[in-house]
């Protein structure tokens, strides 16, 4: 039969309309569903991302705009958790065609942190545009949410982080990094040792442009007693690897005694900290 023909035949026309009426609906549906997609989304999203590490809580609103409280655990089963003060705050709009998330919370972070969002099929990659001034600042005390030996410690101080052309990008179920992360730990007490503060230390995480995927990793004081030093890798679908040391500042030994049988491994005056 010809396609003339096939135009003639009774009921042809009207079921055009039907279909491009059905497909308009389905459309809509579709994006009523994306523009009001539940904030839970997004919890579940950073939950699975970061190993159930980093959780969002009591998350309201919508993927779009919305609120939640930004909780450390241990990982999956753990009984430590630790919740930051107040609520973390967030909108994506769009910057010409490119989206943007912006985040704000009055504890933490400085003004409004704006990461730029590349999505793709199965990947998502966040830069975050250059600037000076450091990006959020916590209360070390948080740490303690990991677990073990964190919740042991019990830090005071703060803990401050800033960046210098860092890139994240997440794709089979790994993140990988680009530019440097820097943690600088301030002023850091423990409830482990009567020395206060014990100093201050800064963790850099920088990733390898000449291993894609992997990340080198820093540790240095930068003043105080107990003085740390390490070097590790980590990313690339390895497990972290970490080896540095702790020793005590010439006339701390005494008090910071405790504190270095705690934090790693003894040999002799070191504290020789291990992990993978």
């Amino acid at each position: 039969m010809t396609r003339r023909a096939l135009r003639k035949l009774p009921g042809t026309e009207a079921r055009r309309p039907r279909r491009w009426a059905l497909g308009g609906l389905l459309l809509g549906c579709l994006a009523g569903l994306v523009s009001c997609a539940p904030a839970r989304w997004l919890a579940q999203g950073l939950a699975q991302s970061s190993g159930e590490h980093l959780l969002l809580a009591d998350a309201q609103g919508s993927v779009w705009k919305g609120s939640g409280v930004l909780v450390l655990q241990g990982g999956p089963g753990s009984r430590d958790a630790a919740s930051l003060p107040g609520r973390l705050a967030w909108s994506i709009g769009f910057d010409g065609w490119q989206p943007v998330l912006r985040l704000r919370q009055d504890c933490c972070i400085n003004d409004t942190l704006s990461l730029r969002l590349q999505p793709g099929w199965g990947r998502l990659r966040v830069d975050l545009p250059a600037q000076d001034q450091w990006l959020a600042r916590v209360p070390a005390a948080w740490l303690g949410g990991l677990g073990t030996p964190w919740n042991t410690l019990q830090l005071s101080g703060s803990l401050r982080l800033s960046a210098r052309q860092l890139s994240l990008e997440y794709q089979r179920g790994h993140w990988q990094q680009q530019g440097q992360l820097d943690f600088e730990l301030v002023n850091i007490g423990s409830r482990v040792s009567t020395l206060a503060p014990l100093g201050s230390y800064k963790l850099s995480l920088q990733g390898d442009a000449g291993q894609p995927g992997q990340t080198r990793i820093a540790l240095q004081t930068l003043d105080g007693a107990l003085l740390l030093q390490g070097q590790g890798r980590a990313g690339g679908g390895q497990r972290l690897q970490f080896q540095g040391e702790a020793t005590a500042a010439p006339g701390r030994e005494t008090a910071l005694n405790n504190l270095l049988n705690i934090i790693g491994r003894r040999q002799g005056a070191r504290s020789v900290i291990t992990i993978g």
